[in-house]
C-alpha cells in the first residue's frame, strides 16, 4: 500500500504535463513501516536521460540514483519507489517497465494526453519479476502547516 498526499500527486501530474510528449521520471522519498505500507513524504524529480525514444522510455542513471539516495538520507528518508509518465498511453506498466523494474519498490505512473494529466496508478513487481501487481494508492488531503 502506497500513501501520498494530494499535493505530491498533483506534483507528479504537473511534471508529466510539463515534459509531454516525453516521459518524466522521479523518485518517491519516504518511509516504509512494518505493516507493508510506504508513506511518501517528498518527491525527487529527475531528468529523463534517454537520448532516444523519450516519448515512450525513460532512463535513470546510476548518478541519478545516488543523488536520489543522498537527498533521501539528508531528510532522514529512503527511496520507496519511482514515478514516471506515459504520454498518450494508459497508466499501466509496459513490458519495458517490467524488464527494468526492481521488486519491492512502488512504481507510480501518470497517464498524460495532449498535456493533460489523467489517471495515476501504482504498481509493484513480483519477486520473480514475472509481472506487476496493482498497488493500493491512498491519497490524503495535503495538510497546510501554519507558522
Amino acid at each position: 500500500m502506497l500513501h501520498l498526499n494530494s499535493k505530491l500527486v498533483d506534483e507528479i501530474r504537473l511534471h508529466g504535463a510539463r515534459t509531454y510528449p516525453h516521459e518524466c521520471c522521479g523518485a518517491l522519498l519516504g518511509r516504509a513501516d512494518g505493516d507493508g505500507r510506504k508513506i511518501v513524504e517528498e518527491l525527487h524529480a529527475l531528468a529523463n536521460r534517454r537520448e532516444d525514444s523519450l516519448r515512450n522510455r525513460f532512463l535513470v542513471t546510476a548518478e541519478d540514483y545516488r543523488a536520489a539516495e543522498k537527498a533521501a538520507r539528508a531528510r532522514g528518508l529512503e527511496i520507496d519507489g519511482w514515478y514516471h509518465s506515459h504520454p498518450d498511453h494508459p497508466a499501466r506498466p509496459s513490458e519495458f517497465d517490467r524488464e527494468h523494474a526492481w521488486p519491492w519498490y512502488s512504481y507510480v505512473i501518470v497517464a498524460v494526453a495532449d498535456r493533460q494529466p489523467g489517471e495515476v496508478s501504482s504498481w509493484t513487481l513480483h519477486e520473480d519479476r514475472s509481472q506487476f501487481d496493482p498497488e493500493t494508492l491512498v491519497v490524503a488531503e495535503a495538510s497546510v502547516s501554519s507558522r
